[in-house]
């Protein structure tokens, strides 16, 4: 008998050892922008594999930049070196959708049923739309705010609990702030890398890039005119100085400069690099047209490219998690972006009491019934329209030349980019 339960519980382990693992589904996933999102990247991923653990998810290198990913992805596109999973520019879908590289995930939508009780309403599907084609999913996104040193506000005479509701105001005030000394300036506007901050002025004014049937230049009438010389007196009147993105970032966070206006996705950094040298506040983001303008929407959608019908159904699985309510509340806090989920907002479980704990990141919450889709230029010179708007808005910065020569040149040269019918 002895001998039998042994031979029983040899024959259990070879049998054991004879059966196939569970088979592992890896995914390779890439993205932007490290500074702001390898955390949030990596928190998310934690836990999605811990729910999901028959699927792995391994990144790709990070691209610094928007530009520098969907360059990436056109670059490797069909290739053995292109991810399953990406996250592109909101601006950027319309590219990689003319050359058909992502898939489509309206069947998965349609799989999945009521994609509104998770979170996903209309309008938020709409943001990675193209055409009616679901291209992405939206994953973080956002809205331009305003930034600003109450110390250096307080100093130059202004009261830093009601801060400057108008770029009239801002400009007087930063003028004010640079006349201080010190090496004090009075405004960063990060007007470098893209179209995005320029669309801010522009939007805000009312106005829009191309004309209604996109085959004319429209950000050259009477609201780009506007726009482009509020721009010329951040220089000129409001202690705008010439710096990188980089340079002007550092500093703000030094206390070296009274306002600061960029995306609210760089909040949670901001507040860390601050920490207490200064107080730090932040409010809405001056309109033009304070009655019909609207401020672009920034930041990515999770894309999925793999063409391998396993992998797909994974990657899903990784979109659906990382765009609803769980990524949403680790997108939201850890770097301040707006949530794109609608049960992530309002639900106490993810971010129903954080707004109120955390008044810092009021203010683009607040904006968003001012958001519209960032532009995406037809055809395949996206880039290189959005690298001739910021080279003019730079001859603005330098003052080497006037604001109106500047955007007649843009206009001219993404004109000549644009597809020909």
């Amino acid at each position: 008998m002895k001998l039998f339960r042994q031979f029983l519980a040899a024959a259990s382990v070879s049998i054991t050892l004879a059966a196939p693992a569970q088979a592992e589904t890896v995914l390779t996933v890439h993205y932007p922008m490290p500074g702001f999102f390898k955390d949030v990247m990596d928190t998310i991923s934690k836990k999605f594999m811990e729910e999901n653990p028959d699927i792995k998810i391994t990144f790709a290198n990070p691209s610094a930049t928007y530009e520098e990913g969907i360059q990436t992805i056109m670059r490797q596109a069909g290739t053995a070196e292109m991810p399953d999973i990406t996250f592109i520019g909101l601006n950027r879908l319309r590219m990689v959708n003319e050359r058909d590289i992502p898939v489509d995930l309206a069947p998965f939508i349609a799989k999945d049923g009521n994609m509104a009780e998770q979170g996903f309403s209309d309008n938020i599907l709409k943001l990675a739309q193209v055409g009616g084609k679901q291209v992405g999913l939206a994953f973080a996104t956002s809205n331009p705010i305003m930034y600003y040193n109450a110390d250096l506000v307080r100093k130059a005479g202004g009261d830093p609990d009601k801060p400057p509701k108008t770029w009239d105001e801002v400009i007087a005030l930063g003028g004010k702030i640079k006349a201080l000394g010190g090496g004090v300036e009075g405004i960063d506007f990060r007007w470098q890398g893209d179209d995005w901050m320029f669309s801010a002025l522009l939007f805000g004014a009312g106005g829009r890039m191309l004309n209604e049937d996109e085959t004319k230049v429209a950000f050259n009438g009477p609201e780009g005119q506007k726009a482009i010389e509020v721009l010329d007196r951040m220089v000129k009147e409001g202690g705008l100085p010439v710096l990188t993105k980089q340079a002007g970032e550092q500093a703000f966070v030094a206390g070296k400069i009274g306002f600061a206006f960029q995306t609210t996705g760089a909040l949670r950094n901001t507040i860390k690099n601050v920490g207490g040298k200064f107080d730090l506040r932040t409010a809405h983001i001056p309109l033009i047209d304070p009655v019909n303008g609207k401020l672009p929407t920034g930041g990515n959608a999770v894309v999925i490219l793999t063409r391998d019908a396993e992998k797909q159904d994974a990657a899903w699985k990784f979109a659906k998690f990382a765009a609803g309510p769980y990524g949403a509340s680790v997108v939201v806090p850890g770097t301040g972006y707006v949530p794109n989920n609608e049960l992530a907002a309002k639900s106490p479980e993810y971010l129903g009491n954080f707004y109120r704990e955390n008044p810092l990141f009021r203010a683009a919450l607040e904006q968003m019934p001012r958001m519209i889709p960032w532009y995406a230029f037809p055809g395949t010179n996206g880039v290189k329209v959005t690298q001739s708007i910021v080279e003019n808005l730079s001859r603005v910065v330098e003052q080497s030349a006037t604001p109106q020569e500047a955007l007649d040149d843009a206009a001219a040269e993404v004109e000549s980019l644009l597809p020909r019918s």
